[in-house]
């Protein structure tokens, strides 16, 4: 299974079903094992980017209806310590939020240092769902593209790793997701009609979404598109970049207080 590689900056990206499927050829067991294997590192080093206290991971998820961002913070994040960990979903903004600038309830959820945190959509509605349902004119929404950058800059200059995953599905496991949340009881409640009208809009979709990693995938706040048609590969793919990513930043646990002698003695 071939790695994830970063949208390179201002390149073309083109999201058809095929973009979506992932190779038939992997295991399922192999698949778990090695998500397991991933997500026991994942747990070691968000302990030490916790105890550290000095940096921070941001993971964005975006995607159509049923692409799977909730299965992907239950089965990459949900095996981490809850302590070190926050989830933001973001909903139809409140009175509140849209007497603000559309960055402002997002800049409060941007996790802390210490923490990894993790967006369920996240302020790229402003430049999807706004932009297709047109609920603002086109010379409100263009812009957010440059504020958009500007403000993953300003994370990235004070110490916050952003990493953005577009999980894509085709319309065809779509239209099997939203089947199954009509035919099993236990998934009744994760239907909703506006899922309906969202697909009949899949080409505006598509376009909105090939800009919005054309205009936004950076070399500090890179775009990852995901095939999203087979959950354990998306998992998976997921879960190698997130790892590489802290390795990267290679967090340190505190060395000992400086009084440990005095402070063993008193122990003894």
């Amino acid at each position: 299974m071939t790695r994830l590689q970063p949208a390179p900056p201002g390149h073309p990206v083109t999201l058809d079903d095929a973009a979506a499927r992932a190779p038939e050829d992997d295991d399922k067991g192999e698949l778990e094992r090695r998500l397991h294997g991933l997500t026991e590192r994942l747990d070691q080093l968000q302990a030490a980017l916790f105890a550290e206290g000095k940096q921070s991971l941001l993971v964005m998820l975006q995607g159509r209806d049923t692409s799977g961002k909730d299965g992907v913070i239950r089965h990459v994040f949900g095996p981490l310590d809850p302590q070190g960990v926050t989830v933001t979903s973001f909903k139809v903004p409140t009175a509140l939020e849209l007497a603000h600038d559309f960055l402002w309830r997002v800049h409060q959820a941007v996790p802390p240092r210490g923490a990894l945190g993790v967006f369920n959509r996240s302020h790229y509605e402003d430049v999807l769902v706004v932009r297709v349902n047109q609920l603002v004119p086109e010379s409100v929404w263009r812009p957010r593209y440059e504020q958009i950058n500007r403000f993953e800059e300003i994370l990235a200059g004070n110490g916050m790793v952003v990493l953005k995953f577009l999980l894509y599905i085709s319309r065809e496991e779509q239209r099997r997701r939203l089947l199954a949340r009509l035919e099993e009881p236990t998934k009744y409640w994760k239907f909703a009609p506006g899922d309906l009208v969202a697909r009949e809009r899949w080409d505006d979709y598509t376009r909105a979404y090939e800009e919005m990693v054309l205009r936004t995938s950076s070399v500090g706040a890179p775009w990852y598109l995901v095939p999203a048609d087979r959950k354990p590969v998306r998992d998976v793919l997921i879960a190698e970049v997130v790892v590489e990513a802290l390795e990267r930043m290679d967090p340190k646990y505190p060395g000992p207080p400086a009084d440990l002698e005095k402070f063993l003695r008193a122990l003894a």
